[in-house]
């Protein structure tokens, strides 16, 4: 069975990465000039510096364009400083973690964001389609990423359910919340500690950004204690300026988070 969600997006820097570019993500979209509302919005929502960061991030990028075709009023209704939450929300939905060429995505469903919902994924023909949009310009490369031009702007109300999906062949399926939480902390540690390791501490945060939020977006069977963990450890990150610290800030969060599921865990078992 294919991969999908979560699990396919944290192991997908394991496919070979195209060829490499001197601009990050942020300099290739200014560069394309096409890009000017989504890089007004990521700079109001105070997202220039992450990706700006080492990442790999993977963005589909909507056009001016794709802006213009939102109701009236809706960008402008974003970028008010009362919104900033919400921006933020709409933006890191956009990102998912990791380097994914166009040929990655193709053999995927659905994939989880930073923002912690999952986007669908269709691949008909030669066309690849996001949510209701379709990607217009595959593969732009960036020093920190990949970009997908897409021809409409992605909204987390139009995300699918989580937690549901095609597994690894080689991973086992995860059959309650509970189980599927603790699969993707032990996955994001596995992958991001070997990350940090080798000096990429932004590149760990985004692994473990992403992880602590696709727990959060799992239904109920999670522990609310290992919730509020993750819930606190975001937080916190957020106030970190040192990659480092950010880094350290995420993995003490998830250990907590494993251990409180665990107990749980093992209280149910006891408990039969």
């Amino acid at each position: 069975m294919r991969f999908a969600v979560t699990t396919a997006l944290l192991l997908a820097t394991a496919v070979a990465p195209l060829r490499a570019q001197h601009a990050d993500v942020i300099r290739t979209a200014r560069d394309a000039g096409q890009f000017a509302t989504l890089l007004a919005a990521v700079e109001a929502a105070g997202l220039t510096s992450t990706l700006r960061g080492d990442g790999p991030f993977t963005v589909f990028a909507p056009t001016d364009e794709a802006f213009r075709k939102l109701p009236a009023g809706t960008v402008e209704n974003l970028l008010k400083p009362e919104n900033r939450d919400q921006l933020r929300a709409v933006l890191l939905y956009h990102v998912v973690p990791g380097r994914v060429p166009a040929s990655a995505a193709r053999e995927l469903t659905r994939a989880t964001t930073v923002e912690g919902r999952a986007i669908r994924i269709a691949a008909s023909g030669n066309a690849l389609r996001i949510n209701n949009s379709t990607v217009v310009k595959a593969d732009v490369g960036a020093s920190n990423g990949v970009i997908h031009v897409i021809d409409a702007v992605l909204m987390p109300t139009d995300a699918p359910a989580s937690g549901h999906g095609a597994s690894n062949s080689g991973a086992t399926p995860s059959g309650t919340s509970s189980q599927s939480a603790r699969g993707l902390i032990t996955l994001a540690i596995t992958r991001g500690a070997p990350l940090y390791n080798n000096g990429q501490p932004a590149a760990t945060i985004a692994v473990y950004e992403v992880a602590a939020r696709g727990v959060l977006a799992l239904p109920n069977g999670v522990p609310m204690a290992a919730r509020a963990r993750l819930e606190q450890g975001l937080r916190d990150a957020d106030r970190t300026r040192e990659e480092d610290d950010r880094a350290w800030v995420l993995r003490e969060a998830l250990d907590d988070a494993a251990r409180l599921i665990d107990g749980r865990r093992m209280m149910s078992v006891n408990d039969r």
